[in-house]
């Protein structure tokens, strides 16, 4: 059995923050874990704005708090984001995310495959597969 706790998860190296500054993630569940995807708690930081596109996973999300958008770029939709609300990005879903001003969004997500702990995102919203 694995426990661990989000307090000492953030005071690791499981605590990864964006180059920009837009989020930061602590990694509860990593690939060496195990489990066969992995489980974080991301902070989008208020008044922010992300690319991301998941070529190369699969990313299930919930908000636990705070309030946002996601627009997606193939269809051109946007949708509010609030607590309470889960969104799968099961196409790979190139998107933007934002969060509203004046309050982070902290978010539960995991992903598929799990991810190795120290990735970010590249230059077109990609997180690098892990294939060892």
């Amino acid at each position: 059995m694995i426990v661990r706790t989000l307090e000492e998860a953030r005071n690791s190296e499981r605590r990864v923050v964006a180059p920009n500054g837009n989020w930061e993630s602590v990694r509860l569940s990593l690939k060496d874990d195990g489990m066969g995807f992995s489980f974080h708690i991301t902070t989008i930081h208020a008044g922010t704005e992300t690319h991301i596109w998941y070529q190369n996973h699969l990313e299930t999300v919930y908000c636990i708090s705070g309030e946002g958008e996601i627009h997606t770029l193939a269809d051109g939709k946007t949708y509010p984001i609030r607590p309470g609300t889960v969104y799968m990005l099961d196409k790979h879903d190139e998107h933007y995310l934002r969060a509203n001003r004046g309050v982070d969004m902290v978010m539960a997500c995991a992903f598929n495959p799990p991810l190795s702990g120290k990735e970010v995102h590249d230059e077109n919203g990609v997180y690098p597969v892990d294939n060892n």
